[in-house]
């Protein structure tokens, strides 16, 4: 993998990063910390050595203003450098009650462009015995890239990344197999509020002014990710950073059909425009009682949105969605890829959805081995039932897939009614690769996959915003129940099953386990679901045991 060394901060008990000792049945710790513009961030990571993936332990924040440097010289100032100091203390602390072994380190363009910045790097080594490596803007860029990689599809679809900082703005291009083109410009929302907006609300004239130099400094990245698309191809732009976030969370606030969760979350550029017109009009002290918004990023949010704005304009992308992760998740990844935990970036990305599948399975401690039989056993209903039972194209056979590995997980809370319990887990769970959508229909099928049908008061019913959706999840709900009614015992019976269907009928033939084994118990319980299958489909289920085969 090409890139830096990444160097690692030595914590008391940290292993040497050239013998690391594993246990592949227990996560390994290892966390990341940025040295951010405007804050300094700590992200504790569960690598799963078995799933080769990780999760998200804790993720901290503390507002250091690193970035506020002196204006004469340009040098941290002291009281900046202290914060940062204090903070890297108590994360250092944290780090090691989570029994982190690993700690890697990136400080960003508050130090990179500061004349004292590497001078600070030795002290903080010096103070706290821990090393910060200091990355260019393109490597900043890349572990963005590999970030946003981790935890979003991309498929065979180029995609636009932005990450909106506090000194700077990274503008990639990339897709599922590589970075086309990464650059590192120097505008941001703290360095733009700092540099050119001394009155509040902003006079037109001077918003004028801002949107015209966002653009002359965006220019060249613009030009160079442009050039590296090929004919025809229309990327999906990304944005990632607390400002995008911040902005995702205000514009959530106006929809009516407001996300769980920001990760995914989709907004129009019109939308954008609408907040940004709002908050154009306020002063620093109306944007604090936004409820999204906290002290700090009320003082910097406009710039922040204007940024977005302008290169949503020049890249002419009329919608953006958005990523939770990014330069942090990068490191982790980045970290994973060079001790040889992950082969490379592209087999990590075509796995993503199977593997936080699988990672929240055995989260809510889903019998995997019944999970798997009954994801089986609604595949091969799904692949033998089109036009007959479903008339997808193609697209709900993963998302029956996912549901039927977790339908049982709301176990975890409770037997009773675990249906609603799933639903609930699977809503609020980290489906990465997933859109918002997507994650809502997953937890629907497993929903519906008993007792009740959908019923319009249902809140998961009506999450679901478009016909389509609902037809879908309809659709796979019934897969998904024929399948778990073939799976009743503790302890498996079925060796497979055989589906043969035509426009009127479907026909099941169960082939046991052992020869002469009693599977009245499945053949009852799929009739059960006879008449629900007639009335919605008008199709007769005929099931046959079948002798061991």
């Amino acid at each position: 993998m090409p890139g830096v060394d990444r160097k690692l901060g030595q914590l008391e008990d940290f292993e040497s990063s050239k013998s690391i000792i594993v246990d592949h049945r227990k996560p390994l710790y290892v966390g990341a910390i940025d040295l951010g513009t405007n804050s300094t961030h700590l992200l504790i990571a569960a690598v799963d050595l078995a799933l080769n993936t990780f999760s998200i332990e804790i993720a901290e924040k503390s507002t250091t203003r690193l970035g506020e440097r002196d204006q004469e010289t340009g040098e941290l100032t002291e009281e900046g450098m202290q914060r940062v100091i204090d903070t890297l203390r108590g994360f250092k602390e944290l780090a090691a009650s989570y029994r982190v072994k690993h700690l890697v380190t990136a400080a960003t363009s508050a130090v990179r462009e500061a004349p004292n910045g590497r001078e600070f790097l030795r002290k903080i080594n010096d103070e706290l015995n821990l090393e910060v490596d200091l990355v260019s803007g393109a490597e900043e860029a890349r572990l963005i890239y590999l970030g946003v990689l981790s935890g979003m599809p991309f498929g065979d679809r180029p995609h636009f990344l932005i990450d909106i900082g506090g000194g700077s703005t990274e503008l990639i291009l990339a897709d599922g197999r590589d970075a086309r083109a990464l650059t590192s410009t120097r505008v941001g929302a703290v360095r733009l509020q700092r540099d050119f907006i001394k009155e509040e609300p902003i006079p037109l004239k001077r918003q004028v002014f801002i949107k015209t130099f966002i653009e002359g400094s965006l220019e060249p990245a613009i030009d160079k990710i442009q050039n590296r698309l090929n004919t025809k191809e229309k990327p999906v732009l990304v944005a990632t950073s607390g400002t995008a976030m911040a902005i995702g969370s205000l514009v959530a606030s106006e929809d009516a059909n407001s996300p769980m969760r920001l990760h995914g979350y989709r907004f129009s550029k019109k939308s954008l425009d609408l907040v940004l017109d709002k908050l154009l009009t306020m002063s620093p002290q109306e944007r604090r009682k936004l409820t999204p918004l906290n002290d700090r990023r009320a003082e910097i949010i406009v710039p922040g949105a204007l940024i977005l704005q302008k290169t949503m304009e020049m890249l002419s992308s009329s919608e953006v969605i958005l990523s939770e992760r990014a330069l942090r998740e990068g490191l982790i990844v980045d970290w994973m890829l060079r001790h040889g935990f992950l082969e490379d970036r592209f087999s990590f990305q075509s796995s993503i959805r199977r593997r936080t599948v699988i990672h929240q399975a055995r989260r809510f401690a889903v019998n995997s081995i019944r999970a798997e039989q009954v994801a089986n056993f609604s595949l091969s209903i799904y692949d033998n039932t089109k036009g007959i039972l479903h008339d997808d194209n193609g697209g709900g056979r993963e998302l029956l897939w996912a549901a039927a590995m977790l339908h049982s997980c709301g176990k975890h809370i409770n037997n009773s009614a675990y249906h609603k319990h799933s639903c609930y887990l699977i809503r609020h769970g980290e489906l990465l690769g997933y859109s918002q959508s997507e994650h809502l229909m997953v937890a629907a099928i497993a929903r519906y996959h008993r007792r009740s049908l959908p019923k319009k008061r249902h809140e998961e019913w009506q999450l679901l915003q478009t016909r389509p959706e609902r037809q879908l999840v309809y659709d796979m709900a019934i897969l998904l129940r024929l399948a778990v009614a073939l799976d009743r015992r503790p302890e498996p019976v079925i060796n497979s099953i055989e589906v043969i269907s035509n426009p009127s009928k479907v026909t099941f033939r169960l082939y046991s386990r052992k020869d002469g084994q009693d599977l009245s118990l499945e053949q009852w319980s799929i009739q059960r679901s006879m008449g629900l299958v007639k009335q919605h489909k008008n199709v007769d289920i005929e099931v046959i045991v079948m002798n061991k085969k």
